[in-house]
């Protein structure tokens, strides 16, 4: 279940941080984010006559009506086109969404960055921190992409309250489908960036579950003996001793430790601290009939 909930994870970031990128590229690269057009109210028969109609992007302003119509200008940010254009507040309104056009560039790159480092990722599972750096590249592309939208939406609602209201005229706007695009991209963004982060901590959490303990094959040394370590590594026991005149007890001992590692060091020790009382009980029992043979003498 665990793989399963994984799998669908690396799917639905795939995809959609991929339709996140196609959907804001093709937002940048065309110019249907603004339609305005401009014209008279006639008072004869109450019809409207359009001046002016335009369509206009982050790059490219093209004229469908008017005095210009068919002709798309390039939008200079440090000089102005020589171009006719009706009312003042039409110009300004192209002058201020310039504005706003750093945010969505910025947003491109780093959903382009975020998407390789993703598919990295999913390459190399391993790696699990690359599933993290891209959530994160995908969440700061959406925020760039939504400050860029609120500053564009922003400069062309100001200028509209300031246009003088007059009987005689009109004049209309819409976002264009490019809009509505860039709008989906940073949901999608955000989303590839939500399941990003998610499934960096499945990974780990995965990883953590899976991995060994440390005491399972990094044993703990007792501090209760300053020879407990000699038990734990075979190549540093000493030799057998061999013509020691010690009790049969104390030599079975002995000889099972330099034969066999033992098992439990605590059990090693209890075993030295037995043979040891058995030693002292021997000499006290050979110094008892000493002392006897004294006596009776």
């Amino acid at each position: 279940m665990s793989s399963c909930s994984s799998r669908a994870l690396t799917i639905l970031s795939t995809v959609f941080g991929a339709c996140g990128l196609l959907l804001v590229g093709v937002a940048v690269s065309t110019d249907y984010w603004l339609l305005m057009e401009e014209g008279i109210v006639l008072q004869q028969n109450q019809s409207m006559e359009v001046k002016m109609a335009l369509h206009s992007g982050l790059w490219r302003v093209c004229f469908v009506a008017g005095t210009e119509n068919g002709r798309c200008v390039a939008s200079e940010y440090f000089t102005e086109p020589e171009i006719e254009i009706t009312t003042e507040n039409t110009a300004n309104i192209l002058k201020m969404v310039r504005t706003a056009t750093p945010f969505p560039m910025v947003s491109l790159l780093f959903v382009f960055t975020a998407f390789v480092i993703s598919n990295i990722g999913h390459i190399r599972p391993q790696r699990t921190i690359l599933a993290f750096v891209s959530g994160i590249f995908f969440i700061l592309s959406g925020l760039s992409l939504v400050v860029g939208l609120v500053l564009y939406i922003s400069s062309i609602n100001d200028e509209v309250m300031n246009r003088p209201r007059e009987p005689e005229q009109f004049f209309n706007y819409r976002y264009g489908w490019s809009f509505a695009f860039a709008a989906s991209s940073f949901l999608l963004k955000e989303g590839a960036g939500v399941m990003s982060v998610y499934l960096f901590m499945k990974r780990y959490a995965e990883e953590e579950m899976y991995r060994p303990h440390p005491a399972l094959y990094r044993p703990r040394l007792s501090e209760c003996s300053d020879y407990s370590g000699q038990f734990l590594h075979p190549e540093t026991w000493p030799p057998p001793k061999r013509g020691r005149s010690d009790s049969r007890a104390s030599s079975d001992i002995s000889i099972q430790i330099n034969q066999t590692p033992p098992v439990n060091i605590h059990l090693v020790l209890k075993t030295e601290r037995w043979a040891e009382r058995e030693r002292e009980r021997e000499k006290e029992g050979s110094g008892e009939v000493e002392e006897l043979s004294r006596i009776e003498r």
